[in-house]
């Protein structure tokens, strides 16, 4: 009983006239005789003959850049990821303490985040041995070699 009363003096009082003074009162309004069909969906529909193609081209451009972008990050070839391999081995014989990747990739002149994929795969390998300290800093060295090889001494 009290749902259906409240229900009918809703729509009564949504239904109410456009009263000067009245909470919503908006002078000079008039309802639009179409919503549907605003001019800016006219513009487009007169102009799909131009529009559609330059969509079309848009898109075209955003997958050439796509493309181009992934070719240009590719990985290193096999003879360059030998090389580079070489040189940060290279590298890790020279400092028996061993390097952080950022050092690392200075000394080998080699992006940081390659030369890190390029470590974690030569870890897996078995030719290098990572520590991280207490400050998340991971130092890279050779297995075997510096502070975490084989201590002077002991039989292998």
């Amino acid at each position: 009983m009290l749902l259906s009363l409240y229900v009918r003096t809703t729509l009564a009082l949504a239904e109410l006239p456009n009263i000067p003074g009245m909470p919503g009162y908006k002078p000079d309004y008039q309802r639009p005789t179409n919503s549907a069909s605003p001019e800016y969906i006219e513009l487009l529909e007169r102009n799909t003959h131009i529009i559609y193609p330059v969509l079309a081209v848009l898109v075209l451009v955003v997958l050439a850049a796509g493309i181009l972008q992934a070719w240009k990050t590719q990985d290193l070839d096999g003879l360059q990821k030998a090389e580079f391999k070489r040189e940060i081995i290279m590298e890790l014989r020279k400092e028996m303490l061993g390097y952080t990747a950022e050092s690392l990739a200075r000394k080998v002149k080699l992006e940081p985040l390659k030369l890190v994929r390029l470590l974690e795969e030569m870890q897996s390998e078995g030719i290098i041995s990572s520590t991280t300290n207490t400050q998340r800093l991971t130092t890279w060295r050779l297995k075997g070699v510096g502070a975490s090889g084989t201590p002077r001494g002991a039989s292998r």
